[in-house]
């Protein structure tokens, strides 16, 4: 076999410790008529690649089981069904998995091309956490401009991305983080309040700040920890959505809250959508974004790049949460 077939990948040799990530050789992916082999450049770290390796989230039917979620690179190879992309092109895609790899494999429309003036490894940061905020904000909280968003988790990748896209839309944005670091970073991001969740209740500090009228749509991540606070501190009609759990997802609640002001609980996860709903986002987005990309109104935060076969110590990074915005792992 020739070696120019076969690429460096991170394989997961068995659920756990983030030193279970280590580098190994296998066949580049094969295309199908509607798919394009992007040659990675970078590619982005993101939550559930954590919670894939720990063995707490199964991949979708049909999704690699190599990590990533997004990655940045060149087109090597296109499909017969794909249209208006070509060889050599510099792209960055939200991908099925297969991420942590030298080659990946995406269906076409999930592909669009790097903002002008932007890096590999600033493109690979964009996929995952910009499609996620778009579509849960805009499409499923349809947020209006002068609302009052409360993000939590503020200097996470989400949070950052989160935080960019609400003031852009004119927004009031309150975020909570973990230390005064991350509260001085959420600020010059733009963040109109951030809250020390380790030093005050966000329950006190938001309801006085908003003068008791509460706020209008509520991000959140942490899940069961701060579902009780989060309905509280909602306007009527107000809307909780939820992405993660990072506290637990099974919680007491009294429901009367939910009903005497109307609210709305949604959310969801990116992965198992179909083909067409993120096509659908990459193209809302792209139209919406790409020249406050290009201008850098809004950016991805990087906060550190390792190399491809350091993977696990990117893991180790993000678990302990010391983090501002992005991790990339690059193998160019």
């Amino acid at each position: 076999m020739k070696t120019k077939n076969f690429m460096n990948y991170i394989k997961l040799k068995k659920y756990g410790v983030a030193e279970n990530l280590i580098i190994q050789k296998a066949e580049i992916p094969k295309i199908n008529d509607y798919e394009v082999l992007i040659e990675v450049y970078a590619s982005g770290v993101n939550r559930p690649d954590i919670l894939q390796r720990k063995g707490l989230y199964a991949p979708p039917k049909g999704a690699s089981k190599i990590l990533g979620l997004e990655v940045s690179g060149k087109i090597k190879k296109i499909g017969k069904k794909v249209k208006n992309l070509k060889i050599n092109q510099k792209v960055c895609a939200l991908v099925h998995g297969g991420g942590y790899a030298e080659y990946c494999k995406v269906f076409y429309k999930h592909v669009l091309p790097i903002p002008k003036g932007m890096n590999f490894n600033e493109a690979a940061a964009i996929p995952e956490n910009f499609f996620t905020v778009w579509y849960n904000l805009f499409e499923r909280g349809q947020i209006k401009k002068n609302d009052t968003i409360l993000i939590h988790g503020g200097s996470s990748g989400i949070g950052t991305a989160a935080i960019q896209l609400c003031k852009v839309h004119g927004c009031k944005v309150i975020t909570t983080v973990g230390n005064k670091k991350k509260q001085l970073y959420c600020k010059n991001l733009g963040a109109d309040l951030a809250i020390d969740y380790n030093k005050s209740n966000f329950l006190e500090v938001v309801t006085k700040y908003t003068k008791n009228k509460g706020v209008d749509v509520i991000l959140d991540m942490v899940g069961q920890k701060y579902f009780e606070k989060n309905i509280l501190l909602l306007k009527d009609k107000g809307k909780l959505i939820m992405i993660a759990f990072l506290s637990g997802s099974i919680t007491k609640a009294d429901f009367t809250v939910i009903m005497t002001k109307r609210l709305i609980l949604t959310g969801s996860t990116l992965r198992p959508r179909t083909d067409q709903e993120k096509a659908k986002i990459a193209k809302n987005l792209h139209k919406s974004y790409w020249t406050a990309f290009t201008k850098k109104t809004i950016k991805p935060n990087i906060y550190k790049i390792f190399y491809l076969k350091d993977a696990f110590k990117a893991h180790k990074l993000m678990e302990s949460s010391k983090h501002l915005g992005k991790i990339v792992l690059k193998t160019k």
